[in-house]
């Protein structure tokens, strides 16, 4: 499945009548939690045939496209299968119990309730919300118009910070030719620098957040001076929002070429397989690992692997820093000693370096860890990291 968003371009009229459909969408979500909330062994299919009740009740909803209504319904439906699948699988902690919505941001439709024109220049939204003719804004080399209307499985529109969006979910796979280049890595993600690798190579912590943080506090206080009710209050929250829209969209776009560049000059990556979750109740860190993108990071890594059918093996992090990486010698230091000193072998690497080579030996060794794409290691794969492991070894000794 393959998202193309364009940019929509309309008149304030046509903003609030999907202003007004996003919020019909909450509303029928709504109603289908409460539906199962009070009832009991209701259905998928329950929710799906009360939307049809709820269009008979309610007028502005019988406005909508019916299957605009059925999809909201299948978002109560997502939350309540995703709460029943935590329950089954003893999921430590908060299971994810369905809550009500309030502030939903998006209105999605199926193969109905759209037209596009010929030129694939504007769609066309045909229910009884009013929206009309919109542009679509874009890169000129996405065409959706060349694209069958079957394979256009879903319409989106969505709201964000600095205006409104349309995604076109089509059903196509995007392939890509990997080129074989017989390199194996392992990265070590961190705070000091974003990740380094095996080879010892290392890329910056851009710091987004830490880089804008300063805008946004002034932002921040800009908004908290605002009468709650006044228009000033609006235009200074939709300020602030488009600031975090911004650091939101850099991390996301350096993660994801990161990944791609990653991916595309290596045939298997080890990473250490972090609980993210447990690691940011450190009040001390938490802002610097939700700074760093650690996990936008990660996922961008197993699907552009995905795409190039190269494995992407998870491995515990487990004594990765402590371990020499040439002889095996558990070396104990702590989180402010940046440089590992071998007491066995007298190897010196630094801290994070180290880490990476005891990564990608643990994939290639194939007893710890689990493959993100597929559940095979290549079987040159031990040939190589003993090349390169050699290769680190001679030039951590020459360098003592």
């Amino acid at each position: 499945m393959l998202v193309y968003e364009y940019k929509l371009d309309g008149s304030k009229k046509q903003y609030a009548a999907i202003d007004e459909a996003i919020r019909t969408v909450q509303f029928i979500r709504n109603k289908s939690l409460r539906l199962w909330m009070d009832g009991k062994n209701v259905s998928q299919n329950d929710l799906q045939t009360n939307c049809a009740v709820l269009a008979y009740e309610y007028p502005f909803a019988r406005r909508l496209n019916s299957m605009a209504r059925q999809a909201a319904a299948s978002r109560a439906w997502f939350a309540i299968s995703r709460f029943y699948e935590n329950c089954k699988s003893k999921k430590p902690g908060k299971k994810g119990y369905p809550t009500f919505q309030h502030n939903n941001r998006s209105v999605e439709y199926k193969t109905t309730g759209w037209k596009l024109d010929k030129t694939g220049r504007h769609i066309i939204f045909t229910d009884g919300c009013g929206i009309g003719r919109l542009k679509l804004v874009g890169n000129p080399n996405q065409r959706i118009q060349e694209f069958p209307l079957k394979l256009i499985k879903r319409v989106r529109i969505v709201r964000r910070a600095d205006g409104y969006s349309c995604q076109f979910c089509v059903d196509t796979e995007r392939k890509v030719e990997h080129v074989v280049s017989g390199k194996q890595l392992g990265i070590d993600v961190g705070l000091k620098a974003y990740l380094t690798d095996s080879k010892g190579r290392t890329v910056e912590n851009p710091r987004h957040y830490r880089k804008a943080e300063s805008r946004l506090k002034r932002l921040q206080r800009r908004l908290s001076r605002k009468h709650k009710k006044s228009a000033n209050r609006k235009k200074a929250r939709k300020q602030l929002a488009k600031q975090h829209l911004k650091v939101q969209r850099q991390r996301e776009d350096f993660a994801r070429k990161q990944a791609n560049a990653l991916v595309s000059s290596h045939d298997l990556i080890a990473y250490e397989d972090l609980q993210i979750k447990n690691m940011v109740r450190n009040r001390k860190l938490a802002k610097s690992i939700h700074d760093a993108g650690w996990g936008i990071f990660l996922q961008w890594l197993k699907y552009y692997a995905s795409l190039h059918a190269i494995p992407v093996i998870a491995v515990p992090p487990h004594y990765t820093s402590q371990k020499c990486s040439d002889c095996d010698t558990i070396v104990h230091k702590s989180l402010s000693i940046r440089t590992h000193i071998c007491t066995g072998c007298g190897v010196v690497l630094d801290r994070d370096h180290n880490a990476a080579l005891n990564i990608l030996s643990k994939a290639v060794n194939g007893t710890e860890g689990h493959s993100g794409t597929s559940g095979h290691v290549p079987q040159n794969a031990s040939g190589d990291l003993a090349s390169t492991a050699s290769s680190k070894r001679r030039r951590g000794k020459s360098g003592r």
